[in-house]
């Protein structure tokens, strides 16, 4: 638990500082390009992600599994050529989508509900080959267990990305123009990053051997399932940026309104609530691998404890944000964006990140256990659910129905994960009564926040009202957890305790 603790301590610290780099920028975005040239930007990036998908999702996670069997063989020579044939194979495929898309460029257009986004396309075009280049030797890296240079790689093209977009964003541009050049800061920044992560591939002792031509059959049969399994996966997103602001527009909103309405949901909104994430991502970063090597020692035991563990902690720090954001989400959605939609949308979203944190550890959990396609399944049905949504409530709730679909759709793979979860491995997940204690305790946290931040805010500046709602929400919700006995404080006190006492230990040696 100790190594498992640390690694994600690490993750996490890095994954936090990118993250609220990420954040601070979307917040600058949003107040620079406004929302329709951000949502303009955004129905582009859904379909550039689905592509980007295809070059860099199967490929890294092979060249993790057979670079991490060659470390502990110490053939750096074998790995060399892994990594070369990784390369060339991406490279070439990441060229043949990029001309797929040049030549038939009315097609993609044909797609968007405004045509000005195949340009915002067409601009993020390089970013495939480049990336192409950054996933294989990142998935050598993570192999090698080389967790600090992922973190400094992935921080390394945040900073560049801000400071590339800053730099172009100055001085009175249109919303397309803005658009334009938030498309042309992440591709400058992607090839940065990938000359940034070769330098430490290199750096940390890796090479590049010519490979054999028997050598690609197994790499593209492996990688292939993961691909198609990724791909089908990542056309969600684009189709949501399809079906919403078509909706929006057969109910009266034109093309303008309903791209704005788009862009602060999925702009301004959803980032705050994939916060949680951030931390569930390093403890899942970390996990895949020590499950892995406990089933492969038959420690059902160790399993077990694992997942009980994981499933507690993820649904305790999601939850630890929802009182949070139903008591001052308005607050922070004018305060930070200068909107008071994305507040609203906040306040009334801030549930679904209960399923979302269980949707995603679940997913972390059957993958270390080799059951990808099993949750694939259930995150499909999910979907189908989420589109059925979509289709549907935007009549009756607007752009609503966006984080009712998510909602819904989260909610179905969490309770399906479980259940295979609990039939792979025979784990009693006794999980019903904390889950409905932390339901039970969200509500007075939220109502202490709200009526505490809505008396500050008569005679204290915003930031303050919400910085002591917030922290009112916080530190009620950690004392009801406690005083109820939902999770053991004193274990993880414990745990941090003899960290520093074997440092100082240490330092006296």
């Amino acid at each position: 638990m100790k190594s498992l603790f640390k690694t994600v301590a690490l993750i996490s610290v890095f994954s936090v500082v990118t993250r609220v780099i990420g954040f601070v920028f979307r917040i600058y975005l949003s107040r620079t390009v406004g929302a329709e040239a951000l949502g303009l930007y955004q129905v582009a990036f859904s379909v550039f992600i689905t592509l980007l998908t295809i070059v860099s999702s199967g490929i890294p996670l092979i060249i993790s599994r057979t670079c991490a069997g060659l470390a502990a063989k110490r053939d750096k020579s074998t790995q060399g050529k892994v990594v070369s044939c990784a390369l060339i194979y991406t490279l070439a495929l990441s060229l043949v989508i990029c001309l797929v898309v040049l030549l038939c460029r009315n097609l993609f257009a044909a797609l968007f509900t405004d045509r000005r986004c195949i340009i915002i396309l067409l601009i993020l075009l390089p970013s495939l080959v480049t990336s192409s280049v950054y996933s294989v030797f990142r998935g050598a890296l993570w192999g090698q267990g080389n967790y600090f240079a992922l973190c400094v790689s992935e921080l390394y093209e945040q900073v560049l990305r801000v400071f590339i977009c800053v730099l172009l964003l100055g001085g009175t541009l249109s919303a397309i123009e803005s658009a334009y050049q938030v498309a042309w800061s992440l591709t400058y920044a992607c090839i940065g990053s990938s000359l940034f992560v070769v330098l430490l591939y290199f750096f940390y002792g890796g090479s590049l051997k010519k490979p054999s031509r028997q050598m690609y059959k197994p790499l593209i049969k492996q990688s292939t399932p993961i691909t198609g399994i990724r791909v089908v996966g990542s056309f969600v997103q684009p189709l949501v940026g399809l079906i919403i602001p078509s909706r929006l527009i057969a109910l009266g909103y034109t093309s303008s309104q309903a791209i704005s309405l788009y862009g602060v949901a999925v702009g301004m909104t959803m980032p705050l609530l994939y916060v949680p994430g951030t931390v569930i991502g390093s403890l899942s970063t970390a996990l895949i691998p020590d499950i892995s090597s406990a089933l492969a020692k038959q420690d059902e035991g160790h399993i077990q404890n694992r997942v009980r563990t994981a499933l507690l902690v993820s649904l305790m720090i999601s939850a630890l944000f929802v009182p949070v954001y139903i008591g001052v989400g308005q607050m922070l959605g004018s305060f930070l964006y200068n909107n008071s939609l994305s507040g609203t949308l906040l306040s009334m979203s801030a549930w679904i990140m209960l399923p979302m944190g269980l949707s995603n550890i679940t997913s972390a959990i059957l993958n270390s256990l080799g059951k990808e396609v099993k949750s694939f399944v259930n995150y499909l049905i999910g979907g189908a659910f989420m589109f059925v949504a979509l289709w549907i409530l935007p009549t009756f709730a607007g752009i609503n129905a966006l984080i009712w679909g998510l909602g819904i759709s989260t909610s179905i793979s969490a309770l399906l994960n479980l259940r295979m979860i609990k039939k792979y491995t025979k784990t009693n997940l006794k999980l019903l009564k904390p889950s409905l204690c932390i339901l039970a305790l969200i509500l007075p946290a939220a109502a202490l926040s709200a009526f505490v931040s809505g008396i500050c805010q008569h005679f204290l500046p915003d930031f303050l009202t919400i910085l002591l709602g917030g922290g009112v929400a916080v530190a009620s919700f950690a004392t009801l957890l406690a005083v109820f006995k939902v999770c053991d404080i004193q274990y993880f006190w414990i745990l941090v305790k003899g960290k520093f006492a074997k440092k100082k230990r240490k330092q006296k040696v």
